[in-house]
């Protein structure tokens, strides 16, 4: 199982989830024209985190903002 994920939530919101249920992540970044990919540390948070998210977890290609577009936290 792949440890990134792509979901129609907000950046800010993924961090809180992540950090309420103890799931490290490697990286957060946007998505185009909203949502966002989200890289787990582990197989065992990614799996954690899909099945708290359920059906926000975004099926298929989607668009990633170029990390030159991106701005600092």
């Amino acid at each position: 199982m792949s440890r990134a994920m792509n979901l129609s939530v907000a950046q800010d919101e993924i961090k809180r989830i992540c950090a309420d249920m103890g799931i490290s992540t490697t990286s957060v970044e946007p998505l185009l024209p909203s949502g966002s990919r989200v890289v787990c540390l582990t197989a065992d948070g990614a799996f954690a985190l899909r099945k708290k998210m359920g059906g926000k977890v975004i099926e298929g290609s989607v668009k990633r903002v170029p990390r030159a577009l991106r701005t600092a936290p």
